[in-house]
């Protein structure tokens, strides 16, 4: 039995009235309710839910199924994967709009269908035509007899085409462009997402496609549209960086086959996305001998340690209270660090203005550089700079001790094959790795005894 009833429904977290609303009573959102036709469908229960078949089994007398990877033959974004695509999986890349979405995928499937001459592989858009898409591929240099473009956004459509081409793998440009004439909302709503994901999912897993999903983000910084949209794919991918610089970042969230801590660094060149094949010494390059206001550190991301440069610049402000700004860290972070420096050091910093920026765009996620930004900071205040073999590495906590980090071998070991001299770290840590891999590890237990490293 069909039932059909016009509800309003919140474009931010799905939440359902009978009448318009002003403000979500569930997220608190305004002017988010929009007015869409329901379709509620009635089945029998006659057997009470209850299937025959489905009971539960004994975990060890389950049988596994092996995952089966495809190669991109693109090193930086298999690593993100888990090591390469897996068959039948749903893929979501979301990131800023010019930030090279398209131009990624575009590569990635360009890759696929030259290595894989007898699989098929569908590229479709909702925001670019046909010839638009094809420029770009020649562009590439990635053409191939095996890729197919269609420009179409009526999902319906979509499945037929599918269905008629029997491609292995399909990109879909974007999900936000594309419509469900079963479902009566616009282009971009939470059924209309909901909706299409839901039926490109069922499709693919029932054929074995591997596809790929393009989504746009909000002001916010996440994909747009309803959460459950990364609830149902398979891997979450945010593809970060600044669009006017040339660095792109690939960054998993969500991987149900792989680890969520890897990340891929690109180059974005006038031929399209190039892989870095030595991060650190990409964002340590062009660095000024001699210069005071900058440190390095080491961070872990995923599985691969990176070096990374630290400037600050403390100047006086003349005009009233000192400004803070930061570019690649929490501001709130830098805010709990200088305190710590007023408190400990004896420093008066209200009125200065403190500036502190991560080289290359990077944006630091943990607390394992709190040591480095203190030594920026200390740095530029008393004008001294530091040396360039000097590594530092530590969370700095409110009460002035320092921290050791996790996984801090790892570190030590990629610092002895680029040749770093020495390492500023916890006490903990120095006393554990002292004497190992030829490094010089000074350790300190309180930050105050920064003061005469620098």
């Amino acid at each position: 039995m069909v039932k059909k009833s016009i509800k309003y429904i919140c474009q931010s977290c799905t939440h359902q009235v009978s009448k318009w609303m002003g403000k979500c009573p569930e997220c608190g959102q305004w002017n988010s309710f929009e007015e869409q036709l329901v379709v509620e469908i009635k089945k029998s229960n006659s057997s009470h839910g209850i299937s025959i078949n489905n009971s539960p089994q004994i975990v060890t007398e389950i049988e596994t199924e092996k995952l089966f990877r495809v190669k991109t033959n693109i090193g930086e974004f298999d690593r993100v994967v888990g090591g390469g695509l897996v068959i039948g999986s749903l893929t979501l890349i979301g990131g800023e709009p010019g930030i090279g979405k398209s131009t990624l995928l575009t590569e990635v499937i360009g890759k696929i269908a030259f290595f894989n001459k007898d699989e098929k592989v569908l590229y479709i858009s909702g925001e670019e035509s046909v010839s638009q898409i094809a420029n770009r591929v020649k562009r590439l240099n990635i053409g191939s007899d095996n890729l197919y473009l269609l420009h179409e956004t009526n999902w319906q459509t979509i499945q037929e085409q599918i269905e008629s081409i029997r491609p292995q793998y399909v990109v879909l440009d974007s999900i936000q462009t594309t419509v469900s004439s079963e479902v009566s909302a616009s282009s971009g709503s939470v059924s209309q997402i909901r909706e299409v994901t839901y039926e490109l999912m069922n499709l693919c897993k029932s054929k074995g496609i591997t596809s790929f999903v393009i989504g746009h983000i909000t002001k916010q910084g996440v994909i747009a549209g309803p959460k459950i949209l990364e609830h149902m794919v398979d891997t979450v991918i945010y593809f970060e960086g600044d669009q006017y610089g040339y660095y792109r970042i690939l960054r998993v969230i969500k991987n149900r086959f792989g680890n969520t801590d890897e990340v891929g660094i690109f180059e974005m060149s006038d031929k399209g996305l190039k892989e870095v094949p030595n991060p650190s010494q990409y964002f340590l390059e062009s660095t000024l001998e001699g210069a005071f206001g900058r440190s390095l550190t080491c961070i872990m991301e995923g599985s691969r340690s990176l070096f990374v440069e630290i400037q600050a610049l403390v100047v006086e402000n003349k005009g009233g209270n000192g400004r803070r700004t930061t570019q690649g860290i929490d501001n709130n972070r830098l805010a709990m660090l200088l305190a710590v420096i007023e408190k400990y050091f004896g420093i008066p910093l209200s009125f200065t203005d403190v500036y502190v920026n991560i080289v290359g765009g990077i944006r630091l996620q943990n607390r394992e550089s709190d040591l480095s930004i203190l030594a920026s900071i200390l740095s530029s205040y008393k004008s001294r700079p530091i040396d360039n073999s000097k590594i530092f590495i530590g969370e700095v906590g409110l009460t002035g001790e320092v921290r050791a980090v996790p996984r801090i071998e790892m570190r030590i070991k990629e610092m002895a094959q680029l040749n770093y001299k020495t390492l500023v770290t916890a006490k903990k840590t120095a006393q554990e790795y002292k004497g190992k891999y030829g490094i010089e590890i000074i350790g300190i237990e309180r930050a105050l005894e920064l003061d005469k490293l620098l």
